[in-house]
């Protein structure tokens, strides 16, 4: 049995730690998103976590965490103006950290890539339900995708390794912007293998700045990229 006021409340506070501020009427969204998340998870196998706390914690605060820097990177005036404010999500899976970016930055355009179907028709469900018309969902390889606008923010969340990040979604990205690729501990290792890859040599780690979820004791990093 959920108890859904101790839910909220802990949304609530975890908001207010990350220093995200939202309207009630986004608090509610979320709130909706993570009923959404954990009915559909039941029978579609969205995520391995299926305990209600720990989607709150390791899905949704994680997500959250992070939505100040995507938000800021989306905004940013380095980009041209067609690419300003929109934001690919790679691997979405279940919707992290697209959904609750959407839903936190309304003025923000997030298209959520999975190559599960089933995810995306989720994914497509959330928009509908949660009235998300700056959300949407796309099935197929993210490698395959055509945008001549391209995205001012490329983001991935346990997608794959740093090497594959770019290598798969780099074409997309708009001139000025970032990618923003949210790990667990510091990713020394792959930043490694990007190095050995010849990578360096047309990318640039800008910042590796860790992330603090509330709730969750446990390392996070958001590293960040651009080209040289």
């Amino acid at each position: 049995m959920v108890d859904d006021t101790a839910q909220r409340k802990r949304l609530e506070a975890g908001l207010e730690a990350i220093g995200l501020k939202v309207e009630p009427s986004q608090i509610e969204s979320l709130f909706a998103y993570l009923t959404l998340l954990r009915k559909w998870n039941s029978v579609y196998n969205l995520t391995a976590i299926r305990h209600p706390d720990e989607m709150l914690t390791h899905h949704l605060l994680d997500s959250l965490a992070a939505v100040p820097a995507l938000a800021e990177a989306a905004r940013s005036n380095a980009v041209p103006n067609a690419a300003r404010g929109r934001v690919l999500d790679v691997g979405s899976g279940g919707g992290m950290p697209g959904i609750p970016l959407a839903i936190s930055a309304p003025d923000v355009s997030v298209l959520m890539v999975d190559i599960v179907q089933k995810k995306t028709a989720f994914l497509t469900q959330c928009r509908a339900q949660l009235h998300l018309t700056n959300a949407s969902a796309h099935w197929g390889p993210v490698e395959k995708i055509e945008d001549s606008d391209g995205y001012a923010v490329i983001t991935s969340r346990a997608f794959a390794e740093l090497t594959d990040f770019v290598n798969l979604s780099g074409h997309l990205l708009a001139p000025g912007g970032k990618l923003l690729a949210m790990k667990g501990v510091y990713p020394q290792d792959e930043l490694d293998r990007m190095e050995a890859a010849g990578l360096m040599q047309s990318w640039q780690v800008d910042a590796v700045p860790r992330l603090a979820v509330p709730e969750l004791d446990a390392e996070r990093h958001l590293v960040v990229l651009s080209r040289r």
